[in-house]
């Protein structure tokens, strides 16, 4: 089909929309939200177990209730942003989240607690694929779509260790509560900006009716699987329940794809997950997820517990691999997008990434943070942010407008149960490497100061082991991402995007064959 052709009247293109800068501004907002609340309460926890006295055995639930809700209703939400329209599944997700925070800085016992962050994540659920789906309608020319993601992808990855930074202040200087309460203003100028400026293209709904199977099926299925790597975490991987839920899991996602198959109007059209591109795109996204997770919690933990960093100094530590994931995104990546294939991004930023953990594999107890620690941490950012970029923009295109929010809430499905996993999976492998290494060393330890070191040096042995994994796992990533995305440049050609004739067409990249 023509350019010309997909621009003609009824076409989702038209003229450019003269508030997209703003509107971007405003998405950014809400996205930094969202995804710095996912480390910022893990800095306030341990103040807000012993307020509350919520006990050992329940300050996973904390984080957990959060990520099950937030994991499991991820399609539903992007499917409810297509029904309903993006503007208005952003604004009220933005408007949700707010006061699910106000519930959670106003907790007054554990239930409290937990319910708020069920409802955050709830709401996160909605607003997440709707933000990155409005950007998806929005920014059609591939230069500015390419500046745009760039940005977005800045803050998806940053995002966390911004909130580390955050947490430690909030906690330290003023009371855990601020950690909720803060979310407030951030959503009320996003919903406020978002409702004057965002003009949301013409025919861009879903209309069709909601595949009440594939809901339940999908969010069971979902949360069963997040809740399994969770478990497991806790309770190792023989657990019967930790087994069951992985089981469980399995059946409902294998039953949701075989209805989604079937259905007229799918939760998910599988066609969304089975091209080429996106397939790759979500897969090596979720399989660096999984690494960058895990990593988080070994620098959060090494920094603080061997080195004795305070939150706030903790935090900061993590500057350079922000200020590395900003480059990488909206200057590495941004200029590179329009001149390289997508996969000449990923690739080469995953195998970064991949050297940055090397680099980490060396890790001892003293070990210097300007020799190691910085330009490992430096690597990591610049190669995470240039491949992210490209992954972002790329997972949207050449889908449906009417397809758009559901295609967005697969990026961050795979996102977050790749965090899921990477969590669990590579704790574990630290907290088994660590156990073996103290039982062989503990005997010749005579004295507490002697046995302390060999405890430290157990837990960073443990850490070093699981990065291990961690640069495996990147360079699998880089892997899928050379063989199975196959995009070419996006030159601002445009093609139709799902089917032959369809008026909704938006730019995607050409495909080399």
């Amino acid at each position: 089909m023509s350019e010309t052709a997909a621009k003609a009247p009824g076409s989702a293109l038209g003229a450019a929309d003269p508030n997209r800068w703003k509107a971007l501004a405003f998405i950014a907002i809400a996205q930094l939200m969202v995804v710095l609340d996912a480390t910022i309460v893990n800095i306030a926890l341990p103040s807000a177990q012993q307020d509350l006295g919520i006990s050992d055995g329940n300050r996973q639930w904390v984080v957990t209730a959060y990520a099950l809700a937030f994991g499991g209703l991820l399609l539903f939400g992007g499917r409810i942003a297509d029904l309903w329209g993006r503007k208005r599944a952003f604004v009220v997700g933005l408007g949700g989240f707010a006061a699910a925070s106000a519930l959670g800085g106003a907790a007054t016992n554990e239930a409290m607690m937990f319910g708020a962050r069920a409802l955050q994540g709830a709401f996160g659920a909605l607003l997440a694929p709707a933000a990155l789906s409005l950007l998806a309608v929005m920014f059609t020319d591939a230069k500015e779509r390419a500046k745009a993601f760039g940005i977005y992808g800045a803050i998806a990855g940053g995002g966390g260790a911004v909130g580390l930074i955050l947490g430690g202040f909030l906690t330290e200087y003023l009371d855990w509560r601020w950690t909720f309460f803060v979310n407030i203003p951030f959503a009320i100028i996003a919903a406020a900006g978002a409702w004057f400026v965002i003009r949301e293209p013409e025919g861009g709904r879903n209309r069709s009716s909601l595949d009440i199977p594939g809901v339940i099926l999908s969010t069971l299925g979902l949360v069963a699987l997040v809740y399994g790597f969770t478990r497991a975490e806790s309770n190792g991987w023989g657990d019967s329940t930790t087994i069951g839920m992985f089981v469980a899991s399995g059946v409902l996602l294998l039953a949701f794809v075989l209805i989604e198959a079937r259905v007229k109007a799918p939760l998910l059209p599988l066609r969304v997950v089975t091209e080429r591109n996106r397939g790759g795109i979500y897969l090596s996204l979720g399989l660096a997820i999984i690494a960058m997770f895990g990593l988080f919690l070994f620098l959060t933990y090494y920094l603080q517990i061997v080195k004795g960093y305070s939150p706030v100094k903790t935090g900061f530590a993590f500057l350079p691999m922000i200020a590395g994931m900003i480059v990488g995104s909206t200057q590495i990546g941004t200029r590179l997008m329009t001149r390289v294939a997508p996969r000449l991004l990923m690739g080469p930023g995953f195998l970064v990434a991949a050297l940055g953990m090397l680099l980490l594999t060396q890790l001892e107890i003293g070990s210097s943070y300007a020799a190691l620690l910085l330009p490992a941490m430096v690597l990591l950012g610049l190669g995470m942010g240039t491949a992210f970029m490209p992954a972002m923009s790329l997972a949207t295109m050449g889908v449906k407008p009417q397809d758009a929010g559901v295609a967005s809430a697969m990026v961050n499905t795979s996102q977050q149960v790749g965090g899921a996993i990477g969590t669990a999976l590579l704790n574990t492998i630290a907290a088994s490497a660590t156990t073996s290494y103290i039982a062989d060393h503990i005997a010749g330890a005579s004295s507490r100061s002697q046995q302390q070191l060999v405890q430290l040096e157990g837990m960073v042995h443990g850490y070093a082991n699981a990065i291990w994994f961690a640069v495996g796992i990147l360079v699998v990533a880089a892997g899928i991402a050379f063989t199975c995305i196959n995009a070419g440049r996006p030159d601002g050609t445009t093609v139709a995007s799902s089917e032959e004739g369809a008026a909704d067409e938006v730019p995607v990249p050409v495909v080399a064959h």
